[in-house]
C-alpha cells in the first residue's frame, strides 16, 4: 500500500513537472508566434514607410520644418499621409528608409477626412497592400510603423480597441469609421500605416489624446480607397453644398407626436448665405431641418454624410418644419467651395 501510493505521488510530481515544462514551452510557441507575425510585417512593410518634412509658407528654409511619416501606395512614387502633415507646406521632403531624399509634389489634399497624397519621382519604389479595415475585429492584432520625434522606422504594436468610433477633422466635419488602438503613437508617427498580422495596411495613424494613456486613432483604409481617386482626378474630395449654417436642437415632444416625426432632434437652421442653393430653395432661418429624401437628420453630421459628389445636381426633398407645420422644398446641391 505505502509503495502505491509512493508511486501515485511520484507520478503526480513528474506530471505536474511536466505540465510546467509544457506551459513554458508554449508561452514560448506562443511568443514565437507572436514575435513572427510583427517581425515579417515589418521585413515587408517598413521599406514602403517614409519620412515627411515639410517647410511651412513663411518660415524661414533655415529653420528646421515639421515632419510626419507616410507610406509608398504605388511603385511609380505615390505616397499616402495625413492631410495635417502637410498643408499649407511650401516644400516637402521625402526620405526613404534607404536614406535616398526626394522632393516631394502634393498631388491632393482632404482636410475633410485628414488625407493627403504626394508624389516623388522615383521609380520602382516598394509599395504597401491594402486592406479592408471593415474587416477589423477588437482585439485584433495591429502594428504602427512611423517616425516619431524623427526616429526613423519605428515599430509600436498593440490591439483594435474599438471600430466604428468618429473623430472630427479640422474643418469640423466628423470622420466616421475611425479604428481605435493602445499602439504607442507619438508626434511625428501622424500618417504612417496601421498594419495587419498580414502586412495590409488597414488605417493611417492620425491622432493620440494627450491627456489619455494607451487611446490613439486611425483614419481606415477604406476611406483611403474611396478618396485617393478624388485626389488623382481633382486634387480634391468633390462634396455637395448647400449653404446653410445650423445646430442639432431637441423639439417638442407634443408636435413630435402630432407630426409623426422619426426623432426628437432636428437641425435649426442660424443662418443661410445669400445666392446658395438654400437660399434659392426658400429656406430660411428658424427652419428645422428633419429629413432629407426621406432619410430622417438629426445633427449638421447627418447631412454632410448625404452631401457626397454623387448628390451634387441631383434634386433633394429637404423635410423641415416651419411654424409648427411641416413642409417640404426641393434643393439641388452645388459643388463644395
Amino acid at each position: 500500500m505505502d509503495h502505491i501510493l509512493e508511486v501515485v505521488a511520484d507520478s503526480r510530481g513528474v506530471a505536474a513537472q511536466g505540465d510546467a515544462e509544457r506551459s513554458a514551452f508554449d508561452d514560448q510557441e506562443l511568443l514565437d508566434a507572436y514575435s513572427h507575425a510583427v517581425v515579417s510585417v515589418v521585413d515587408h512593410v517598413g521599406p514602403s514607410v517614409v519620412s515627411i518634412r515639410t517647410q511651412a509658407r513663411g518660415q524661414p528654409q533655415a529653420r528646421p520644418g515639421a515632419a510626419g511619416s507616410g507610406f509608398v501606395i504605388s511603385s511609380d512614387g505615390y505616397v499616402l499621409t495625413n492631410s495635417h502633415v502637410v498643408h499649407e507646406a511650401r516644400s516637402l521632403e521625402v526620405s526613404l528608409t534607404d536614406g535616398r531624399r526626394f522632393a516631394a509634389t502634393l498631388v491632393g489634399e482632404d482636410p475633410g477626412t485628414d488625407l493627403a497624397l504626394v508624389q516623388i519621382d522615383a521609380p520602382a519604389l516598394p509599395a504597401v497592400r491594402l486592406g479592408q479595415s471593415a474587416r477589423l475585429r477588437v482585439g485584433q492584432l495591429v502594428i504602427a510603423i512611423g517616425n516619431p520625434f524623427e526616429f526613423q522606422s519605428t515599430v509600436s504594436a498593440g490591439v483594435v480597441s474599438a471600430t466604428g468610433r468618429s473623430l472630427r477633422s479640422t474643418t469640423g466635419r466628423l470622420i466616421d469609421g475611425i479604428i481605435q488602438t493602445d499602439v504607442a503613437l507619438n508626434p511625428g508617427n501622424s500618417g504612417g500605416p496601421l498594419v495587419d498580422s498580414r502586412g495590409r495596411v488597414v488605417g493611417i495613424n492620425t491622432a493620440v489624446f494627450a491627456m489619455a494613456q494607451g487611446i490613439s486613432f486611425a483614419v481606415p483604409i477604406d476611406t483611403a480607397t474611396i478618396v485617393i481617386p478624388q485626389l488623382l482626378a481633382h486634387g480634391r474630395v468633390v462634396r455637395g453644398y448647400l449653404g446653410f449654417g445650423g445646430q442639432s436642437r431637441p423639439l417638442d415632444r407634443r408636435m413630435v407626436r402630432a407630426l409623426g416625426l422619426a426623432h426628437e432632434r432636428a437641425i435649426e437652421i442660424t443662418g443661410v448665405e445669400p445666392g446658395t442653393p438654400a437660399a434659392g430653395a426658400g429656406l430660411r432661418e428658424g427652419d428645422h431641418v428633419v429629413a432629407i429624401d426621406e432619410r430622417p437628420v438629426q445633427t449638421v453630421d447627418d447631412v454632410h454624410r448625404l452631401l457626397g459628389a454623387d448628390a451634387i445636381g441631383r434634386p433633394l426633398r429637404i423635410g423641415i418644419v416651419r411654424g409648427g407645420r411641416p413642409l417640404e422644398v426641393q434643393v439641388v446641391p452645388a459643388e463644395g467651395r
